[in-house]
C-alpha cells in the first residue's frame, strides 16, 4: 500500500480490498465530502455481500463501531488526502491491523468523514467460516493487538 501511495499522482489516496467494491461516482462523494466536512480522512459504510441474513447485522454493527471508535478496516475502503498519509508516516510495516494502526495514527488529525453510501464486500469468507466464527475471531484477535500482541503472531491465527 506504501508502494501503491507513493506512485500515486493524485491528492486523495484510496485503499480498499481486492474483494471490495466502489459504489457509483465514489470519487465525486469522497472528494466532496472531504471538501465539504475539511476532514482529512475517512471511510465508506459497507454492505456485505452473500447469502447469510445476519451479513446486513454484521455490516451495520461494522459501520455503528467505526462510527463509535474512529477505526475503520480496508473493507470499509479507507481514503485520506495525500499530506495526511505522509503527515503519519504511511501504513506500518506489520503482517496484520495495517488499517487499525494506520487509523489510530490518523485519528491524531482528526475523526474519519463516515460516508452513508456503502462499497460492497465480499461474504465469502464470512460464510465459508461461519459468520459468528468470523466475529469472534476478528474481536478476538483484535483484543489482542489491542493488550500488545505481535501482528505477525496475530497473522498465523488467522
Amino acid at each position: 500500500m506504501n508502494a501503491g501511495a507513493e506512485r500515486a499522482s493524485g491528492d486523495v489516496l484510496l485503499f480498499l480490498h481486492a474483494d471490495t467494491r466502489l459504489p457509483a461516482e465514489a470519487d465525486r462523494v469522497v472528494l466532496n465530502g472531504l471538501d465539504q466536512s475539511r476532514r482529512v480522512w475517512g471511510r465508506f459504510d459497507v454492505k456485505i455481500d452473500g447469502r447469510s441474513r445476519l451479513l446486513p447485522v454484521v455490516a451495520w454493527l461494522m459501520g455503528l463501531r467505526s462510527r463509535l471508535t474512529g477505526i475503520a478496516t480496508g473493507d470499509q475502503a479507507i481514503f485520506l488526502r495525500g499530506d495526511a498519509f505522509q503527515a503519519v508516516g504511511g501504513f506500518p510495516a506489520v503482517a496484520l491491523m495495517e488499517d487499525i494502526a494506520i487509523c489510530k495514527r490518523l485519528k491524531r488529525l482528526g475523526r474519519p468523514l463516515c460516508l452513508r453510501a456503502c462499497v460492497t464486500t465480499s461474504g465469502r469468507r464470512w460464510e465459508k467460516n461461519g459468520v459468528l466464527s468470523t466475529i469472534l475471531l476478528m474481536w478476538r484477535l483484535r483484543f489482542a493487538y489491542f493488550l500488545g500482541a505481535d501482528p505477525k503472531q496475530l497473522a498465523r491465527q488467522e
